[in-house]
Parts: C-alpha cells; structure tokens; sequence
C-alpha cells in the first residue's frame, strides 16, 4: 500500500506563495497523482492533477495561480501555490490514482485510491 505525505503547509498573507509537497513510499511514476482541498464545512474539492505522461488538469479557481508538478525519480509531486487568497484556505490532501498508465489526469474524488493525511494552508486578508 503506498503511503503519502504532505508538507508545506502554513501560514502567509493574501497574494503570498506556498510549495506544497507530497511524498509516497513507493513508486508513482506510473499513477495520476492529484491534489485536494477541503474547507471547514465544505465538501472535499479538487484542485489539479497530473497524469503520468505530466499532461495536467486545474480547478477554474486555481488556474493560472498554482502549478502541479511531478518528479517521478523522487516519487514526490509538488503545488506551487502562488497570489493566494484567503479563500484558498483549506486542508490540502495529496491523493494518488492507481489507474497504471492512464493518460487523463482526473478530477472525481472518486477516481483515487491513496490520500495523505493533510496540510494545513491559512491565507490571511
């Protein structure tokens, strides 16, 4: 069962950057790997994934403000978070899609199989 980890999160002001990370401890390389968020009181949302060929796929509240990225060699996936806002605030989940090879990245939270356990992001006005 492959395990994942995320790190990165915290605390910063409106407009600010965060890099969040996700570690697995095994290989990835073949899986979509995505990255969730879910808010106090809301349901858990999609924020962007990535397919093993790195063909990507954004929520509209985030594109153009944050990048996924992979490095299968690290069997680590990262979201570099850039002009936040506060209603980015939200536990970030890493998730993990064991589809081998499946050149769409998804964005139904149905569609994976593995999740960290969260990191927190606050983005204060």
């Amino acid at each position: 069962q492959v395990q994942l980890v995320e790190s990165g999160g915290g605390l910063v002001q409106a407009g600010g950057s965060l890099r969040l990370s996700c570690a697995a401890s095994g290989r990835l390389s073949a899986y979509i790997m995505g990255w969730f968020r879910q808010a106090p009181g809301k349901e858990r949302e999609f924020v962007a994934a990535i397919s093993w060929t790195k063909s990507t796929l954004y929520a509209d509240s985030v594109k153009g403000r944050f990048t996924i990225s992979r490095d299968n060699a690290k069997n680590s996936e990262y979201l570099q978070m850039d002009n936040l806002k506060p209603e980015d605030t939200a536990v970030y989940y890493c998730a993990a899609d064991f589809r081998r090879f499946n050149p769409s990245p998804s964005s139904a939270i149905n569609d994976y199989d593995a999740w960290g356990q969260g990191t927190q992001v606050t983005v204060s006005s």
